[in-house]
């Protein structure tokens, strides 16, 4: 294992979006027995400290990719095309009325099967946006394309996340 391995390396998996969830979680079960910091306990206090420092690598690059959202920000981000959602939040025009069109949903919505019909549409637009990102990222290699799929997979995370603030508000 090497530290300055990405994380797709790091796991011996090829540098796509599409991942099988079993393979990924066997090898993080795999890695983590590996470098586990028990294993290193008869080496002394150094060799302990180095293998928490693997153990944290490790989940930290677990927690990347198995996580659809961070795994296409990473994929863009490690062939060039930097996410800068912070400093970035150009959107396509379509997908801008799309936001405003939700927002005005979910201020109006004052029950659970207004919050539900909300939810099962954005959680479509969170498919279709996956899938579009798996084209362009597996199929089309255009990662500089992809990055506005990922900017507005973040606004449908945080939008899934003020739906079930809304919920909490009504009680539902």
């Amino acid at each position: 294992m090497n530290l300055q391995s990405d994380d797709f390396e790091l796991f011996g998996l090829p540098r796509r979006f599409a991942l099988d969830r079993a393979e990924l979680d066997a090898r993080w079960k795999e890695l983590q027995r590996q470098a586990h910091p028990d294993r290193a306990a008869a080496q002394g206090a150094a060799a302990q400290r180095v293998a928490m420092q693997w153990s944290v690598r490790i989940n930290e690059a677990y927690q990347r990719l198995k996580d659809p959202l961070r795994r296409a920000a990473y994929l863009c981000e490690l062939h060039g095309a930097a996410i800068q959602a912070e400093d970035n939040t150009a959107m396509p025009p379509q997908f801008l009325l799309q936001q405003m069109q939700w927002r005005e949903a979910l201020d109006e919505a004052q029950d659970g099967p207004a919050l539900d019909a909300l939810q099962d549409e954005t959680e479509e637009a969170r498919r279709a946006a996956l899938q579009r990102l798996a084209g362009l990222i597996d199929e089309e290699q255009d990662f500089p394309a992809a990055v506005p799929e990922v900017r507005a997979l973040m606004f449908i995370a945080r939008f899934a996340r003020d739906i079930e603030e809304r919920r909490e508000q009504l009680g539902q």
